[in-house]
């Protein structure tokens, strides 16, 4: 088999396809829970405790004065650690919804009825042959 048609097999797997949709839907619904956690928790939480950004709290590495988190990193290292609580949310709120999703997956699988029994195989060709000898020979032997 040469490498060309293998993978052209294995890139057409109904496996590799599913996965590829996946991860297209999954950068998709990573951007909304960004959008979720950035623009709508983010400054609910800020505003809570007193009108806090924190996308913007930073400790400067290299002695830079920076009124934002931006200019300071164009100034030298900084300690982003309001970026990390944001992104820390962020991951906390993607992982609790796909725990629901997988916690409904699996309640949907139990209810779902089980599949009716395969039929019989049907009897090979040769054993019916040999029952029909059996059967006429046991005919023969019983006649007077």
């Amino acid at each position: 088999m040469s490498f060309g048609s293998e993978f052209k097999e294995f890139a057409l797997k109904g496996n590799v396809m599913d996965l590829a949709v996946g991860v297209i839907i999954g950068g998709a619904f990573g951007k909304i829970v960004d959008s979720l956690v950035g623009d709508l928790i983010m400054p609910i939480v800020g505003k809570i405790f007193g009108g806090l950004d924190f996308s913007n709290y930073f400790f400067p590495l290299a002695g830079q004065t920076a009124a934002t988190l931006a200019e300071a990193k164009k100034a030298g290292a900084v300690f982003a650690y309001g970026s990390f609580i944001t992104i820390a949310i962020n991951f906390i709120i993607l992982a609790f919804i796909i725990f629901l999703m997988v916690k409904q997956m699996n309640r949907l699988k139990r209810e779902a009825p089980p599949a009716p029994p395969a039929p019989p195989a049907p009897t090979p060709e040769d054993v019916v042959l040999l029952r029909e000898i059996r059967d006429s020979l046991n005919r023969g032997s019983k006649s007077p």
